[in-house]
């Protein structure tokens, strides 16, 4: 009466869509003026990817991170890592949404791999110069830094789905018979 099986067709739409939310992620970390870092206390003072601001209420005294090396780098390996990544989609529509074209998976897979060293060094590099050089006091992580990491998160699951999903020609262009993992009678 109920069974309960992996639909492996479904793959070939879910993880392109993962990747667009990958690519959502990475914009808006990116992109966010909020700050990757703020003050714990006072809300004084907070610090993003391209600025930091000091100041109260409307009068904010901003100044660019971008004279620093280091922030020079992590915008960089963030940008790079998100260039990348939007390639990624678009070979993985091509590979699965088109036509599946299996031996383009593997490829799609060691490119995310090469988006999850550059971003995690990216991530790494931003709160360690962040604290020996600007650091003043207790600050907290924002939602911004955690799209950052979340996009990276959904770049290593898509990067392990799309370099096994070749041993899973027949299920994906469903010439295989389906396998239950649970049937009840």
């Amino acid at each position: 009466m109920f069974r309960c099986g992996i639909a492996y067709p479904r793959c070939r739409w879910i993880l392109p869509l993962l990747l667009l939310f990958a690519i959502i992620f990475d914009i808006i970390a990116i992109a966010a003026k909020s700050g990757w870092v703020e003050d714990e206390d006072a809300k004084s003072h907070y610090a993003s990817m391209w600025s930091q601001c000091r100041g109260r209420n409307d009068h904010w005294e901003c100044k660019s991170l971008m004279e620093f090396s280091w922030a020079k780098a992590v915008a960089a390996l963030m940008i790079i890592g998100l260039i990348i990544l939007i390639i990624t989609f678009i070979i993985s529509c091509i590979a699965l949404c088109c036509t599946l074209n299996i031996t383009l998976l593997p490829v799609i897979g060691v490119l995310l791999f090469v988006v999850v060293i550059i971003q995690f060094i990216a991530l790494i590099i931003y709160p360690v110069n962040f604290n020996d050089q600007i650091f003043e006091g207790h600050y907290d992580y924002t939602w911004a830094y955690g799209f950052g990491w979340g996009a990276t998160i959904l770049a290593i699951g898509c990067g392990i789905l799309f370099c096994c999903l070749p041993r899973y020609e027949d299920e994906l262009t469903g010439l295989a018979k389906t396998k239950y993992i649970y049937s009840s009678a």
